[in-house]
Formats: C-alpha cells, structure tokens, sequence
C-alpha cells in the first residue's frame, strides 16, 4: 500500500515539473515575439500631443530687414524702428486676431550689415545667424510647449533670407519643427531668391538674388561688404514645402532683382548696400501686385492661411 502511495506521489511531482516547464518555454519563446517589459510590442497605439488650453492656434513670425529691428527689442509689441516695412503687416493681424488664438511675434536680432559706409556695424554674416539662431529659438520653443500649434513665417529683405534659410531647413526635413507644423512662408526681397525656387504671386521677374549673383566675386567684393559672405542661392530649395512658400520681388529691386550676369560688380554690391529706391518702397509700389500693395496682399494672404487653415 506504501509502495502504491509513494508512486502516486511521484507521478504527481513529474506530471507537476512537466506542467512548470511547458508553461516555461511557452513564455520564453513569446517573449521574442513580445519583447522584454518596457519594449513597445508592435500592438501600442500612440496617443496625440497634448496641446495646453492657453496656446494659440497659430504663431505668426515675423523678421525684419536691415535696421529695423534690435537685439534687446520686445518680440510682442517691437517699437526699434516704428518705420518698419514688418509693422504694416504685424499690427493689422495683431489688431484683427485675438492674442490667445494668434500670436505674433516679431524676431528682435541686431539687423545690421557692416559695409564701406558703416565700419562699426555688426557684420551681416553675424547678424543673419543670430537672427537664424532666435527664430529657431522660437520654434522650437513653442513647438515643445504647444506642439499642435502651426506657424506663418513672413520676412523682409535680411529677414526674408533668414525666414528663407529656416524654411529650406524645415522643408529638407533638417529643421528644429517638422514640415507639416508650417502653413506657409512668405519671402520679400530675399536675396537668395531664384526664379522657379518657390511660388511666385503677383509680378513675376526674372532676375535673382544678390548673393547669388555676387556668389561667384565673393572675394572682390569684401571690401565693400565685409563679413558679408555671398552664399549663392539654397541648394534644394525648399523641400517639401515649395508650394507654401511665396516668393515676392519688385521689378528692379537690386536686392532680389538683380542679373544673371554681373557687369561690375563693385556697383553691384553698392547697389546692394544702398538698398533704397525700389526696394524701400513695397508698401506703396503698385508694380508688385496690381491693384493692392505687398503688405496689403501678405495681410490677406496670412488671413487666409489663419481662417481657412
């Protein structure tokens, strides 16, 4: 009888180990299809950012030209130069939209272009990357406080070539947001401008930056513009967002508007430096959209964008 209980309890004991190992090896071999704790299992579904109640929906940033705008100046309400070409386009949005649902800010950075006439002036090498490094400050700031908040980029002239260089940043993929987080751009008088980079609303010209004319006699025309590097214009363009980007020039602005060919190009660098005459007058020219003005026409053109999405 001893002997009859003591197999029993062996069988027991077996059947138990070989209950213990299958359910082992069961759960080893899934784990390769599972992965360890901790890893994402393929099944995971990814939960939307979370957009705080107190962000806007659009963030319109706004970079000036040369000489109109500061370093220390307030992004929200700028007063460095109350002749601005930037504030006719700022304040109208400012006065249309609520602040709670569209911010604007304007990009406070030195703005300044060393030049025969102004030796002691910031060099525009320098100046364009601090403005460069502030606006991707903003981005990128905004974007991981408010990452469902979408951007309109407006630049005029210096600031057009850096709201230019972010947007071939962003639009390559390479930039501090991703592409899809920007309605659109709009470029006035950038002198990186190439024709056929871009869209091109009211008149079309045929000429092209500045630096990129000049990109080929960099050295020669050092001593007229030091520390102004010609960098020729943006290789690939825009990327993926060429068709929201709006490239705007007026016939004969020297800045976005010169030739192909360059005749002398230390007349052509002054041109660039003197920077007057057409190219000061976008508010009121009529030769670059027909029956409005540019600012007049970005307003409307970002309303859009901010109304219509």
């Amino acid at each position: 009888m001893r002997k009859t209980i003591t197999v029993i309890a062996v069988l027991i004991v077996l059947v138990l180990i070989g209950v213990g190992i299958v359910q082992y090896v069961n759960t080893s071999d899934s784990s390769d299809f599972i992965g360890q704790p901790g890893e994402p299992t393929g099944t995971e579904t990814t939960e939307p950012p979370v957009q705080p109640d107190w962000c806007p929906a659009v963030e319109v940033i706004a970079a000036p030209g040369t000489w109109e705008s500061a370093a220390n100046d307030d992004p929200i309400n700028p007063t460095a130069n109350p002749l601005s070409f930037m504030l006719s386009i700022t304040q109208p949005l400012q006065e249309r939209y609520s602040a709670d649902d569209v911010k604007v800010w304007t990009l406070p950075y030195t703005a300044q272009f060393r030049n025969i006439n102004s030796q002691n002036e910031m060099s525009y090498d320098d100046s364009r990357n601090e403005g460069t490094a502030k606006m991707n400050e903003e981005l990128i700031n905004t974007h991981n406080e408010c990452p469902a908040t979408e951007f309109i980029i407006v630049g005029f002239s210096q600031g057009a070539v850096i709201a230019g260089d972010v947007a071939a940043q962003i639009g390559s993929e390479q930039g501090v947001i991703p592409a899809d987080s920007v309605r659109g751009v709009a470029l006035i008088a950038d002198g990186r401008r190439e024709p056929g980079v871009g869209q091109f609303p009211g008149t079309f010209v045929d000429g092209i930056g500045a630096e990129v004319t000049l990109q080929p006699l960099n050295l020669l025309v050092q001593p007229i513009v030091p520390g102004a590097t010609m960098r020729g214009g943006r290789a690939g363009g825009f990327g993926v967002l060429n068709d929201r980007v709006q490239d705007i020039c007026a016939p004969n602005d020297a800045i976005c508007d010169a030739p192909v060919n360059v005749g002398n190009a230390l007349d052509r660098a002054l041109a660039m430096v003197s920077a007057n005459g057409v190219h000061a007058l976008y508010a009121t020219n009529p030769d670059v959209f027909p029956g409005t003005t540019t600012n007049a026409w970005v307003v409307d053109w970002a309303t859009n964008l901010i109304d219509n999405g």
